[in-house]
């Protein structure tokens, strides 16, 4: 399994869609479910919060990865879905 660091796809969203994320969103107080698209995703797949500090901690330190984020976007949320399910 290939762990290496990758630059993120800009545009791919499968991590702001697949996992649920148990923590408060601005705009999704209670976190949001797996496959739920977050509030805070735009029109071209972009965090609305990169970089603000509001930006919740699970968010910011995720790191793509090649074996999470595979080789396209449709990997990805493939196999952000996959991970999410085991856990």
């Amino acid at each position: 399994m290939n762990t290496s660091a990758m630059a993120c796809r800009l545009g791919c969203g499968a991590c702001c869609i697949a996992p649920s994320i148990s923590s408060s969103i601005p705009g999704m107080p209670n976190g949001k479910k797996a496959g739920e698209r977050c509030i805070q995703l735009d029109n071209n797949n972009l965090c609305k919060l990169f970089g603000d500090e509001s930006r919740p901690k699970v968010c910011s330190d995720f790191s793509a990865t090649i074996d999470v984020c595979g080789t396209t976007n449709a990997q990805a949320l493939q196999l952000i879905t996959e991970l999410e399910q085991m856990t």
